[in-house]
């Protein structure tokens, strides 16, 4: 299945009447124009920083070009490769880098676009990240200016700092830099204030970047434990804001609550396409989330399946504390509603179920009375309930867009009954991100949506890369001008991730509707993401966990889960023994599942291993668990030759297992 550039009506409109950065060269020139046509505009609001920044179109522009004036002013020479030659790799001129160790707020947003715009290609990663892997990314990166978001990060990194070839370091904090550690002395401290003064009288020179300049470096985890630096250049950036005008249109000044974090691809890019058309941002967080959304009455969002999950706990914490009779009304009207809601979809020929086969005759004519029929009672919950519910939201929502995962059905489907849009999209660091996502007006619930202008993608054979046809479930390969130059440093990475016709794969599997719609249903890859977007590589964690020994054999799971879950296959000598010990009767393996006190210890076992990991992260504790009925090994297929467990296919063996347990987490 191959895109083409032919747009819908109602993309055609959408594209009409928004900005048009195509001709752009570079991301600086993005700010200058939309400086030009938004100038008096807010376009960042960061209550919560301190100090708190307030920024319009017009300022923050101008603090970008006083921030790269400043950096250029530390590095002489970065904007003239003549003077300070740039490096090529993979077809992409590489500029100095700079190292990027913060958390989103608005200073963040100055100082990634400061440091482009004066000709460096930064690496970016949270200031909560371990110790380890920021200071693996600033050695590889290569970064000769070090920017951190406060004096604690500092603190944690200065007792190594000695050992890389530093320019600066700065904090984006008003705080004065001190150095715990031994650096050499022509090595400049500042902070974000210091560079700004910097370039307050000196002129900022425009460097000579193009879309086949490298604009940043984002680090992804690798199985090796080792991150890999994706190379997303100018042009795979101008893609994003270029073709997302088919996704959402919003209007000058409207206003956006920004929740993920910067550094990472989707919340960066997101950022990015709505400031490009005139949005206003408000910085966020979880804990003021609620209030936030009452206060500023948000009409676009973007964010993980988390947070549509825990605005649904929330929600239904709030209706089981009103009155039993009010409690009964309720589920009342959301069952109405739900037959209403799937009689609708399929009318709208918007069933997953029906992609490849259509829907017969008199099953349309049957769902189109059961929704006239279910109507009027899907009003009422309107009235009664479902325009409260919007109204905790600031009832102002055009879309919300959400990645980083699939939605659940369930949070699909209450989201819908209530009225509040959510377009789910597709895409990986590696592709800038977004490869794909539902249109408003096409809301495919349980797909990725199509793809976007100008991106192929396509489903084959994992053994012979032979193409599929729609419905067919294979491997899931890419190709468009946000695909990556390759892995930095790492050719031989690249040449396993990229084909010599230019095809990425992704690792997922999944298959395309005949409109094109994607429907990712797992990963061929290891790696699991969670609803939080955290990407979890299990290998490591299940070596740990191996240690115990009363663990034979285990295998992670969780993908577009909240937590990561086990399904094991315990050393039954071990627990015989163990059970021996307590006076107990041995285990029976029947009933392992149902046997609290095997539970306890397992997962006793299992939170001790993971947590004495070095580098460990609370993302990777294991919560559910299920005992299996036999090893994995070749013969039952679920082992390589090389003895390597076959995650797709354990995944399908035990996928009702897997969905019970986390459904009773």
């Amino acid at each position: 299945m191959t895109t083409t550039e032919t747009l819908t009506p109602q993309e055609q409109e959408y594209v009409n009447r928004l900005v048009d950065y195509g001709p752009a060269a570079n991301l600086a020139e993005v700010w200058a124009i939309a400086a030009e046509k938004f100038g008096d505009l807010l376009a960042l609001n960061d209550p919560g920083a301190k100090p708190s920044v307030r920024l319009t179109y017009g300022e923050f522009w101008q603090q970008v070009q006083q921030f790269a004036a400043g950096l250029q002013h530390l590095s002489q020479n970065i904007t003239d490769p003549a003077v300070q030659p740039w490096e090529t790799e993979l077809g992409l001129r590489v500029p100095p880098r700079l190292a990027l160790f913060a958390d989103n707020c608005a200073r963040w947003l100055v100082a990634d676009q400061g440091s482009i715009a004066a000709g460096f290609a930064n690496a970016v990663r949270s200031a909560t990240a371990e110790t380890e892997e920021l200071l693996y990314i600033l050695g590889h990166s290569g970064a000769t200016i070090l920017i951190l978001e406060n004096q604690t990060l500092l603190d944690r990194l200065a007792p190594r700092l000695g050992q890389f070839d530093l320019t600066a370091i700065a904090l984006l904090s008003d705080e004065q830099p001190q150095m715990k550690g031994e650096i050499a002395p022509t090595v400049r401290l500042l902070n974000f204030n210091d560079i700004l003064a910097l370039g307050k009288d000196q002129p900022w020179t425009a460097p000579p970047c193009d879309r086949e300049t490298l604009a940043t470096l984002i680090y992804t985890s690798g199985t090796t434990g080792q991150p890999k630096g994706v190379m997303l250049s100018h042009g795979n950036l101008l893609h994003q804001l270029t073709s997302l005008r088919a996704i959402a249109a919003p209007n000058p000044g409207d206003r956006v609550l920004t929740l993920l974090p910067t550094w990472h691809s989707f919340g960066r890019i997101g950022d990015y396409y709505l400031l490009s058309q005139g949005c206003s941002l408000t910085y966020t967080n979880i804990r003021n989330l609620k209030t936030d959304f009452k206060k500023h009455k948000p009409q676009y969002m973007t964010a993980v399946p988390r947070l549509w999950e825990s605005l649904y706990e929330g929600i239904q914490k709030q209706l089981q504390s009103q009155p039993a009779k009010k409690q009964k009304l309720v589920g009342r009207l959301l069952k109405a509603s739900e037959r209403y809601i799937l009689a609708k979809r399929r009318l709208q020929n918007l069933e997953l179920d029906h992609q490849i086969t259509p829907v017969r005759k008199r099953d349309r004519l049957a769902a189109a009375a059961t929704a006239a029929a279910l109507w009027p009672v899907h009003q009422l919950g309107e009235k009664l309930v479902y325009g409260k519910i919007r109204e905790a939201t600031g009832g102002e929502f055009q879309y919300a867009i959400s990645g980083g995962g699939s939605l659940a059905n369930y949070l699909e489907l209450f989201f819908e009954i209530v009225g509040i849009n959510v377009l789910v999209g597709y895409g990986l660091t590696e592709t800038a991100p977004v490869l794909s996502a539902r249109r408003a007006w096409a809301n495919l619930r349980g797909s990725s949506g199509r793809p976007i202008p100008g991106t192929e993608l396509r489903a084959v054979d994992p053994e012979t890369r032979s193409p599929l046809q729609p419905g067919q479930k294979g491997l899931i390969l890419t190709r468009g001008p946000q695909v990556m130059a390759g892995y930095f440093h790492n050719p031989d990475a690249t040449a396993k991730a990229i084909d010599g016709d230019g095809w990425f794969d992704t690792g997922d599997l999944g298959w395309l509707s005949p409109n094109g719609d994607i429907v990712i249903t797992g990963r061929a890859k290891d790696t699991i993401v969670l609803t939080n977007g955290e990407n979890i590589e299990p290998q490591p964690i299940e070596d740990a966990c191996a240690r115990s020994p009363y663990i034979d054999q285990i295998a992670l799971v969780g993908q577009d889960q909240k937590l990561l879950g086990a399904l094991i296959y315990p050393n039954w000598e071990a627990l015989e023994r163990w059970a021996r010990d307590r006076g107990d009767a041995p285990p029976d393996p029947a009933t392992a599942n149902q046997n609290s006190a095997l539970q306890t210890l397992m997962r006793q076992e299992l939170a001790r291993e993971v947590k004495n990991r070095p580098g460990y992260k609370p993302e990777e504790r294991i919560g559910p668990l299920y005992f299996l009925p036999e090893p994995f090994s070749q013969d039952n297929g679920m082992m390589t030759q090389t003895l390597k467990i076959r995650r797709p296919v354990i995944a399908d063996r035990y996928a009702t297992e897997i969905a019970a347990i986390f459904t009773e987490a």
